[in-house]
């Protein structure tokens, strides 16, 4: 009998694993569907692109087909290993803008404006710049600029700002409006994951138990109380009791699919798939909304000292792969999208509402897809979409993936906005900091001239950033999931601590938030525990 049961050791469920077992009368299980985090793939930064690639470490789920991407299905990485998708996902530490949390409190969710959060972003970050006003020092997640910058980052920061966009060292400071680099969650030339950063330290106390390639199931529930977890491990089917809270940090498909699963949500979809009602919840995998991103590809081939393939890049790759063994420096420190910005798509906005990401290569399909030679690219993303879709289930089996729908431009204005973007994207790659080097765009986009035309390569060849969030959104409305302590509406003992609680997507990448939110809910949990409770 455990105190907690954490459910997915992803960003939040590593953070919050490691906050509970600080008081060494607290018990804590953690499941992790995947394994543990040994692989060199993970803790190389460089190696996310062979693990993207080949599709190591994820769950391997695509959408339904998408009207508004000519009906084809998109791709949803999601980590599956110990780290979740911190593990796997481009360490750009990113937390968005004041506003988005504002936004959150504003939409009755007390304790979440930009003045609540901002200590937990300060407490779980060690920001190698140092301390000030908006940043910390001494927290688990390690902050650092590029340890071996490729020097095509800074001349897209040049070009971005021969094009009129101001300079920003910070995105994160007071401002995040221009371009400049990126810092990443790097530890001494290593991806420092919440698993390196947080659980690792504390996978020696005796009151964590941590089980991995365990798939939970479903959760245990007596009357309108969580009581436990029902999940397969070794081939056999296991229980978890608990006498506090389950806490669900299975993320933004596997969150609300888990809550169906144990009877928790919308009567009708559940009754459609064999699924007996524990407590109606309409608003179960309900808001799913993501970042829909294009990427604009540019073929340099004589730029052999970017990512690519050729014989010189291999003799670079080489020599990289001894020098970060050796040293942990070199070319396989990068993050590849090394630089980017923050831009408006029209000049009246209060805060910028595309999002850029210079990545030291060419990626195409994701990175799925190996092209010869050598280039750059830039994806081009929306930050605050305004499409919904949802997370539904393709059946009673557990072990099935979910039927997940972003709906990416179910809503008009969403691709108006990408239109702009696409074409400021291009006009910054097209400045003389990098036109210098004589590259030409891909042929996939580079006929796009007139707005129709950019509409249907961003239809033809758009997809996500990798930020689904919103599917067990926090409120108090009638088709909200979670109240603004992180608990299931109508239910005790139960709550959901991931990116599925946003009731709006940040304006930026979502690693970072994450871990606040975690580090946000571990004291809300221990309030309750202070005040003579184990669960609320």
């Amino acid at each position: 009998m455990f105190d907690y049961i954490i459910v997915g050791a992803g960003s939040a469920g590593c953070v919050l694993a490691a906050r509970l077992t600080e008081n060494p009368n607290v018990t804590v299980a953690l499941l992790e569907s995947g394994p543990a985090d040994n692989s060199v793939l993970i803790h190389c930064p460089a190696g996310l692109a062979v693990m993207a690639n080949l599709g190591l470490y994820g769950w391997k789920i695509n959408t339904v087909p998408q009207p508004g991407l000519n009906g084809r299905s998109g791709y949803q990485p999601r980590g599956k290993v110990l780290g979740g998708s911190s593990s796997l996902n481009a360490m750009i530490y990113i937390r968005g803008q004041r506003q988005d949390y504002d936004h959150w409190a504003a939409q009755g969710n007390p304790g979440w404006g930009w003045s609540d959060v901002l200590p937990y972003f300060k407490k779980s970050e060690h920001n190698e710049r140092g301390a000030d006003a908006l940043h910390g020092t001494g927290g688990p997640l390690n902050v650092m600029d590029l340890r071996s910058p490729n020097r095509f980052g800074q001349l897209f920061v040049q070009a971005g700002a021969q094009a009129g966009y101001p300079v920003n060292p910070d995105f994160n400071g007071p401002t995040q409006e221009g371009v400049g680099p990126y810092q990443v969650t790097h530890k001494n030339g290593e991806r420092c994951s919440t698993a390196k950063g947080y659980l690792t330290p504390a996978l020696s106390r005796p009151n964590l138990q941590v089980f991995t390639n365990a798939h939970t199931t479903r959760i245990l529930l007596e009357k309108k109380r969580a009581v436990g977890v029902e999940f397969v491990h070794d081939g056999h089917l296991k229980q978890l009791k608990c006498q506090g809270e389950v806490l669900l940090c299975a993320g933004a498909f596997q969150s609300p699919q888990l809550l169906m699963l144990s009877g928790i949500g919308e009567h009708q979809h559940l009754v459609e798939n064999g699924i007996a009602t524990q407590h109606h919840l309409p608003g179960v995998g309900q808001h799913l909304h993501d970042h829909p991103d294009v990427v604009q590809v540019v073929h340099a081939p004589q730029l052999t000292d970017l990512f690519g393939l050729s014989l010189t890049g291999a003799m670079n790759t080489l020599k990289g792969i001894l020098e970060w063994r050796k040293q942990r420096s070199g070319m396989l420190t990068t993050n590849f999208a090394e630089a980017g910005g923050f831009i408006k798509s029209e000049p009246d906005l209060a805060t910028p509402d595309l999002q850029l990401h210079f990545v030291i290569g060419k990626l195409v399909n994701h990175g799925r897809t190996l092209t010869w030679g050598h280039g750059y690219s830039c994806h081009m993303c929306l930050l605050r979409p305004l499409s919904r879709g949802s997370v539904k289930l393709a059946g009673k089996d557990p072990m099935a993936n979910q039927l997940v729908n972003p709906n990416f431009f179910g809503v008009r204005d969403d691709m108006d906005r990408m239109i702009r973007g696409f074409k400021m994207a291009r006009n910054i790659l097209a400045q003389p900091a990098l036109a210098q080097f004589g590259g030409r765009e891909l042929a996939t986009t580079a006929g796009a001239q007139s707005d129709e035309q950019i509409e249907q390569v961003i239809r033809n060849y758009g997809d996500t950033i990798y930020h689904p969030v919103g599917s067990c959104r926090m409120g108090n409305g009638a088709l909200d999931v979670v109240d603004a302590q992180l608990r299931v509406h109508g239910l005790q003992g139960l709550r959901v601590v991931d990116a599925s609680i946003m009731p709006q997507v940040v304006s930026g990448n979502t690693n970072a938030p994450v871990v606040m939110i975690a580090e946000k809910a571990a004291d809300l949990i221990k309030a309750v525990r202070k005040q003579g409770g184990l669960c609320s």
